[in-house]
């Protein structure tokens, strides 16, 4: 496990949607699914092996955790995921690189060049 943000590359883009999907409650994956869904106006779809190959992938990158269940009432085969303290350090860089990216591109559609190019 990196716990590292420098040695994190640019998240996916399904990774992202994730993070995002988690980043203000736990979720079990049906949910996740549908969060993604509805915060992308619909325009993005994640199936079931491109959630669950990921979160796999997160767990052991220790961005997100499986959490408890919410209520003795919860079905047992669900799983809720949570962020990570350190998922939310990493999420929070990606949001500030891609910040930097969309400025940047900005400046491009609009003819600016930045100063080092000049």
């Amino acid at each position: 496990m990196t716990t590292h943000l420098e040695s994190h590359p640019p998240l996916s883009v399904a990774t992202q949607h994730i993070l995002l999907a988690l980043s203000d409650e736990d979720r079990h994956g049906y949910g996740i699914m549908q969060e993604v869904a509805r915060q992308s106006g619909g325009k993005y779809k994640m199936g079931s092996g491109t959630l669950y190959d990921n979160l796999e992938k997160l767990i052991d990158q220790g961005l997100v955790a499986e959490s408890a269940r919410r209520s003795a009432k919860d079905d047992p085969r669900r799983r809720y995921y949570r962020l990570t303290a350190f998922g939310r350090r990493v999420f929070s860089a990606e949001i500030t690189r891609l910040e930097g990216v969309v400025r940047e591109a900005k400046l491009r559609l609009r003819g600016a060049r930045p100063k080092e190019a000049q």
